[in-house]
């Protein structure tokens, strides 16, 4: 199920990394990619995607032990597919503001 169902009403709102308490997307409306609220946002998708490698990585530990147990392999993928949430989002949102040709 996708937390982000439906594309922004214009060109100019940038998706936000981080959801509403009820998890509805949030949208950053600025002509300026470097206003106090982009750079967090810039920020905060960096913390997430460097918290991804390092889910990642802990997530492949789990998985090439044999002796894993089912909590370590749960949380595991509790964290993988949160990381997995963020970066979705991430890519979205950097998606969203590439420029379009008028072609």
């Amino acid at each position: 199920m996708s937390t982000h169902n439906a594309a922004p009403p214009t060109d100019t709102l940038r998706l936000l990394p981080w959801t509403t308490p009820d998890g509805k997307p949030c949208y950053l409306s600025t002509d300026n990619d470097h206003s106090r609220l982009s750079l967090l946002a810039d920020d905060v998708e960096a913390a997430q995607l460097d918290s991804g490698e390092q889910v990642l990585a802990g997530a492949r530990a789990v998985l090439a032990d044999p002796k894993a147990g089912e909590r370590a392999v749960r949380f595991a993928l509790t964290r993988a597919t949160e990381s997995l949430s963020d970066t979705l989002r991430i890519a979205v949102s950097r998606g969203e503001r590439i420029p379009r040709s008028h072609t």
